[in-house]
């Protein structure tokens, strides 16, 4: 560490390092530093150099760094099992973007090196602080829904060209890969393992074409969370909806932070990816004395960043980890059952 900073490095300088990782890491330079960041061909033509960062085009200039304690991996998943093996055996903590590996097998072995090393890592799980997920827990918490009886989720889009320009398929580019392990963190986290998972993974476009849509149900009692995504629904769903015995909430629209950050609008801004009155969710519900309501509420501020603030807490302040080892290897056996069966 330097100045109590823990000192990163970065594999990867495409979209993932500088879109979901380093604007929201220099929001936290108190507690971080990135000193390099590694791509096999480094380029400034889209993402711009930051200032003061060295950039190299040899992993081993990472991995060899004696100042550096953590090296987070922002490449395709075809690489992170290799990359993650090499960061731990380097004696370096490691942050895994998502999915975190191509199937559980991966995942446990790089898990019991972790620990056979004593060292950090887990997944980037930074949608467990999208705001619409987080408004989600504030109602369930208030007790205005009573005893839950379904919860929905919805991950749509209408991008037909996606899956119409992809001739084979391959399990770990599927659609449950790429975005089921946002919303069935948000689950796993939330709610812990399921009783019961029943799953519904279609190759729409018909055999040996993509993955292109899912609805997976996750039992927990006599509550029923359904995970649904797909890639032609020309209208989105709302992103969620939720049953209770005395009431329903949904939240027409999702966390704007992602939003944002494609027009290059980045944290730091006071109104960076807050929503306005006009993207709160709607409960209704009737109180203990009958009464009936329908109210807005106010959506709660969601912050990716808040995953890079456990991390600090568990390095530094020697605090639990939060994504748990358990909970992301439940979530890659779920993935690789999802897409078992498809051709």
């Amino acid at each position: 560490m330097i100045d109590n900073k823990l000192v990163l490095g970065y594999i990867g300088n495409g979209k993932s390092a500088n879109r979901y990782h380093i604007p929201f890491v220099l929001t936290r330079q108190n507690h971080f530093k990135i000193k390099k960041i590694f791509d096999i061909h480094v380029r400034h033509d889209i993402w711009k150099a930051i200032d003061g960062v060295e950039y190299c085009e040899d992993v081993n200039e990472l991995l060899q760094d004696p100042d550096i304690d953590m090296i987070v991996i922002c490449t395709t998943h075809h690489y992170h099992y290799n990359y993650a093996k090499m960061v731990l055996e380097a004696g370096k903590h490691c942050l895994v973007e998502k999915p975190f590996m191509e199937n559980s097998k991966q995942a446990k072995e790089i898990f019991d090196l972790a620990n056979q090393k004593g060292l950090y890592c887990s997944a980037y799980q930074n949608r467990r602080y999208d705001s619409d997920f987080l408004t989600v827990q504030k109602v369930i918490e208030s007790g205005k829904l009573g005893d839950l009886l379904e919860l929905e989720m919805h991950f749509d889009y209408y991008r037909p060209e996606v899956p119409e320009n992809v001739r084979e398929f391959d399990p770990a580019h599927s659609y449950l890969y790429g975005h089921g392990c946002h919303t069935l963190d948000q689950v796993i986290s939330y709610f812990g393992k399921p009783d019961e998972i029943h799953y519904d993974v279609r190759q729409l476009l018909g055999d040996g074409r993509m993955n292109d849509y899912f609805d997976l149900d996750l039992y927990y009692g006599t509550l029923k969370v359904s995970v649904k995504s797909s890639y032609f629904r020309i209208k989105e769903r709302p992103s969620f909806i939720v049953y209770g015995k005395k009431g329903m909430f949904v939240k027409a629209t999702k966390d704007r932070q992602e939003e944002h950050l494609k027009l290059f609008y980045m944290p730091g801004h006071e109104d960076f990816g807050k929503d306005t009155p006009a993207h709160y969710g709607v409960l209704t519900y009737i109180d203990e004395n009958g009464q009936y309501h329908e109210e807005k509420v106010p959506t709660v501020q969601g912050d990716y960043a808040r995953v890079y603030d456990g991390i600090y807490d568990c390095i530094v302040n020697k605090q639990p980890q939060i994504i748990t080892h358990e909970q992301t290897l439940l979530q890659m056996e779920i993935l690789e059952t999802g897409v078992q069966n498809l051709k």
